[in-house]
């Protein structure tokens, strides 16, 4: 008897190949893709994606980016219950070879991400020109808040110093 008509005939009747030979239940199922992997490396790609767009205009999820770290552990942990589910279950669900592709594609993108924000963002060059505590600062001319040009020479005149404080504003 050759294996497709031993297939077709142990699809015929699955629940008693169960019974009776249970390693061979699975060939009458067809094999399922293993959507946890696929879930785990969109999500991961979603972390980086939305860094910039949804979550760096707010300082507190842009200073320390918590929401982006807990997204990517939600795609490894989707990651590894695929990967689980296809080295648990190769003949029911896909994923042996794209689990790990995906799975090391994903700590690829996260490493990089992390070592972008916490290290590569705080690599300021010095700056030589910078005025330094205790030395005169330069003169120069703004517009204050009313447009109106301000120079420093001018808010000096009758005073021992001045305080200059730079904000971020809304414009």
């Amino acid at each position: 008897m050759s294996s497709s008509n031993n297939r077709a005939e142990l699809c015929q009747h699955p629940f008693r190949v169960c019974r009776e030979q249970p390693y061979a239940y699975n060939i009458c199922l067809k094999r399922r893709w293993n959507i946890p992997i696929w879930a785990g490396f969109a999500i991961v790609l979603l972390s980086v994606i939305s860094y910039i767009p949804v979550f760096t205009p707010f300082p507190i999820t842009r200073d320390v980016p918590w929401v982006n770290y807990l997204l990517f552990l939600a795609g490894g942990a989707f990651l590894a219950i695929g990967l689980k589910r296809a080295y648990r279950e190769p003949d029911r669900y896909h994923g042996k070879i794209s689990g790990p592709i995906l799975s090391v594609l994903s700590l690829l993108i996260a490493g990089f991400f992390v070592v972008g924000v916490l290290f590569l963002t705080k690599q300021l060059p010095a700056a030589s020109g910078a005025p330094q505590v205790g030395r005169p600062a330069p003169q120069f001319t703004l517009a204050n808040i009313d447009g109106k040009q301000t120079a420093l020479a001018d808010l000096v005149k009758g005073h021992r110093g001045v305080i200059l404080i730079f904000y971020r504003g809304y414009w």
